[in-house]
């Protein structure tokens, strides 16, 4: 791989996640507090990502597969999210706003496999060089929460917390621009019939379906993660202000093993795809675990390195995994099926069902952790077991 292919192929990578990244973990802050919004509204709005990425992922990748060059369907995308950010950014009323967001991330879900599948379009030996890409995804993530952070300082204020959708959108400027100077990505050609239809083909192989099942319902605990962690940490006793900084550990573990771990363990010759992918998902099992036992808060808090390693050996993993099995003519329609299960059904499932169970395990405000956290973990040791015997 040239070092012209590898920087325009990073930028990509890096802009998809800095985006993201951008206004995700903090738009709440903005829903809940300035715009006074209702817990329930706020997770309507966070739902739209979800929703967005069980339809428009699918569609992109059929035009992607049959009909249009992959960078140009990117920066369409990407452009007419520039508008629907800034529209988000003025709008203060519920109904509005979650409409707008859902528009927006109609086309950002679409997006996701599509960088993926441009990718390794063009990876010569995609199975060893697509770690070296794939780092930029949790480097932007971080390196745009402190852009944020210090921007936010720098003013003394959050404002109204509507800069982290200027932000993104300005992201977007430079996403969609990066976009078109990507290289030259038309359909593959070769797919008679709807390569859509051909990706979900896939899913006759049983141990193929067995994969694409367990991956719905592991990825789906993550919501577990996402709305249980910062509260569980602070009844800890882990002080608020350092709650960001403790979650991050789990993105330099994601970093460290996307570069240094992946590539090793993904080789035949070490764990090969299967094993790989089942330790990703017995990484969640033992931090669900872990938040079950009660154990000191050092211990809890370096724990958060197994979500970091579970979200390379199990999500990006699966994703190279899926590329090794799906033929090229059909590359995008299949990235799409796996974000479709994954980010969209999985995670949009999860989201409620998290829910559900914090609440019937609260009582005056105080959660029983270990409930809450022996769903997670006995659903993802299924999957586990899933992995090992019938994958």
């Amino acid at each position: 791989m040239s070092t012209a292919l590898y920087l325009r192929l990073s930028a990509l990578m890096f802009l998809e996640y800095a985006v993201w990244g951008a206004w995700m973990p903090v738009l709440a802050a903005r829903l809940l507090g300035p715009l006074q919004m209702t817990g329930k509204q706020t997770s309507w709005i966070y739902a739209t990502l979800p929703l967005a990425s069980m339809i428009s992922p699918l569609f992109g990748g059929w035009l992607a597969d049959k009909y249009l060059d992959t960078r140009y369907i990117l920066a369409f995308c990407h452009g007419i999210g520039i508008l629907l950010l800034f529209v988000a950014a003025k709008v203060r009323k519920f109904v509005p706003m979650f409409f707008v967001m859902l528009a927006y991330s109609m086309l950002y879900a679409a997006t996701i496999p599509l960088v993926n599948a441009l990718m390794f379009s063009h990876l010569t030996d995609p199975d060893k060089q697509a770690s070296g890409i794939f780092i930029w995804a949790p480097v932007a993530w971080s390196l745009i929460g402190m852009a944020l952070t210090g921007w936010r300082n720098l003013r003394k204020s959050e404002g109204d917390g509507s800069d982290c959708l200027k932000f993104a959108a300005l992201l977007s400027v430079a996403m969609t621009v990066v976009c078109l100077l990507q290289p030259a990505t038309p359909p593959k050609g070769g797919a008679s019939g709807s390569p859509v239809a051909q990706a979900f083909g896939l899913m006759s192989d049983p141990k193929f379906a067995v994969f694409i099942i367990t991956s719905l319902v592991v990825a789906g605990m993550m919501q577990f993660y996402f709305l249980g962690t910062a509260r569980f940490l602070t009844d800890l006793g882990v002080s608020s202000k350092n709650i960001p900084g403790a979650m991050g550990i789990a993105q330099a573990a994601q970093a460290l093993a996307t570069l240094f771990l992946l590539v090793w363990f993904f080789d035949e010759k070490v764990l090969g795809p299967k094993w790989t992918i089942t330790l990703g998902a017995a990484c969640w099992m033992v931090l669900y675990l872990i938040y079950m036992l009660k154990l000191p808060k050092a211990v809890v808090v370096a724990a958060q390195v197994f979500h970091g390693l579970a979200y390379v050996f199990f999500i990006i993993a699966g994703q190279m995994y899926v590329r090794k099995v799906a033929p090229p003519e059909i590359v995008s329609s299949a990235q799409s099926l796996i974000i479709l299960v994954t980010v969209g059904i999985g995670m949009f499932l999860g989201t409620p069902l998290a829910g559900m169970v914090m609440d019937k395990f609260s009582a005056d405000g105080k959660f029983n952790w270990s409930k809450v956290f022996a769903v997670p973990m006995v659903l993802t040791l299924a999957g586990v077991l899933a992995l090992v015997f019938g994958f």
